[in-house]
């Protein structure tokens, strides 16, 4: 089968496509067919290189696809042969007393399919039921690899980790990027009233056709403050934060009394100062969060199937494209996913 991996981090030309032995399929798996996969900036700092992540060479890359069902292990009764899937990115234990109680992302060993174990951007994989969601039929598999992780870390973050209540405002850093673009989805579902940034002209203005109320410009210093006159000077209840170092204190100065600040990530960088008078005289929360639970995951697919949830495509590149694609990613990506499709 063909397959994409990387024997050593660096540059996009770390990248190659091989052929690889098929998996063998286990008790309680199922061989899914990879009809499409989605990149993340997880894939870009993955094929860099992680501080304090080591990562077994070669390195299969990739988190989200979608795919069909050809093959079925012993024990599989919820699932047939041809029956369409995306695969949930996470992996858990399964026993612990996080896993027990349906909150698999807190689990101690929880991981990424694709950072912490070999990814999903080769023509085929052995999965668990519980890596499976069936593809909403109105979504093509290049929308359904786009969904995954990128709707489960958005629900996550705004659901559970912020609580965000109806009537509340939400201010959505990033807006062209795959958490940004189903943050503002989601946050609009929930009854919020949503202010999401973008550092070009064309990423404001698809973000307000997606459901953002109000755009602002990131880039232009003092967007903080702008939060703060758009909200009668009350501030942003919940921000949604994985700039980092670039945004970070602008999104401080934005966050409301009583608000929570979110954060998944840091693409321009990790360090962030806090000032701790302001944190514990204004009530507010910083909160980290990673992914979500199964039933999140499931609860994203409802969403889609319901027409709430609409993947946005950028670019599509075929698979033995990734080097392009890779590039594109981290120096030309505009607004929505970056997906691979098609072998040939």
């Amino acid at each position: 089968m063909k397959t994409i991996q990387f024997s050593e981090h660096g540059q996009s030309s770390v990248l190659e496509v091989i052929d690889l032995d098929p998996p063998v399929l286990l008790p309680g798996q199922v061989l899914v067919e990879i009809k499409a996969s989605a990149l993340n900036h997880l894939d870009l700092w993955i094929r860099r290189g992680l501080p304090g992540l080591d990562i077994p060479m070669p390195h299969i890359p990739g988190s989200d696809a979608a795919g069909v069902i050809i093959d079925l292990g012993s024990d599989i009764h919820s699932w047939n042969v041809g029956d369409e899937v995306v695969i949930q990115p996470g992996t858990f234990c399964r026993n612990c007393p996080s896993c027990k109680a349906g909150r698999e992302d807190m689990c101690s060993a929880y991981g990424i399919i694709g950072e912490t174990e070999a990814g999903l951007q080769r023509q085929l994989v052995a999965l668990p039921e519980s890596n499976l969601g069936l593809k909403p039929k109105s979504l093509s598999f290049a929308e359904a690899a786009a969904l995954s992780l990128s709707a489960l870390t958005s629900w996550n973050m705004l659901k559970n980790r912020a609580k965000l209540q109806s009537g509340e405002t939400v201010l959505v850093l990033g807006a062209g990027s795959g958490v940004g673009v189903m943050a503002i989805q989601i946050a609009k579902q929930l009854g919020a009233q949503v202010i999401a940034t973008g550092g070009t002209e064309r990423k404001r203005m698809l973000a307000l056709e997606i459901g953002a109320d109000e755009v602002l410009n990131h880039r232009e210093p003092g967007f903080g403050k702008q939060v703060k006159q758009l909200t009668g000077w009350h501030g942003a209840d919940v921000i949604i934060e994985h700039v980092g170092e670039a945004t970070w204190d602008e999104s401080l100065k934005a966050l409301a009394v009583g608000g929570r600040l979110v954060t998944c990530g840091a693409t321009t960088g990790v360090k962030g100062q806090v000032n701790l008078q302001h944190l514990f005289y204004k009530r507010q929360s910083l909160l980290g969060s990673t992914m979500g639970s199964v039933s999140d995951f499931q609860a994203c697919i409802k969403l889609t199937e319901q027409g709430v949830l609409k993947p946005v495509i950028d670019k599509v590149f075929s698979f033995a494209d990734v080097q392009a694609a890779h590039n594109y990613l981290e120096f030309q990506h505009d607004f929505g996913k970056v997906v691979l499709e098609g072998w040939d």
